[in-house]
């Protein structure tokens, strides 16, 4: 989704337009994690920028989106733009986690506890 939104709708309680935009990115965001993922992937993460303009948007994480928004209406920003873009994403074990059914051997106080 790439999207700018307009935060002066003079009809409409400037709250009310903030949480209509918060409403169709979680509504976006929902959608797209119902699609079936690609073979090769764990789960869908998403790339976001957000900003007043197109060159200005800055990268932030999905968690950070709300606040974001918030921030840049308290600011008295005109528009916000937002860029929200799914990708499969991948879980990575790390060498330390230990595998399988001996897990408790592997831990270092297994033998103190027993």
């Amino acid at each position: 989704m790439k999207k700018t939104f307009s935060l002066s709708a003079l009809d409409r309680n400037p709250q009310r337009v903030i949480d209509a935009i918060k409403h169709e990115v979680r509504k976006y965001v929902k959608r797209e994690r119902r699609k079936t993922l690609p073979a090769d992937t764990d789960f869908w993460d998403f790339t976001c920028k957000v900003g007043t303009a197109t060159a200005d948007a800055t990268a932030k994480p999905l968690n950070e989106i709300n606040a974001t928004i918030d921030a840049l209406a308290k600011e008295g920003a005109s528009t916000i733009y937002l860029e929200i873009l799914a990708v499969g994403g991948r879980h990575i074990r790390h060498a330390a986690a230990p595998l399988g059914p001996d897990i408790a051997l592997a831990h270092p106080h297994a033998a103190e506890t027993s």
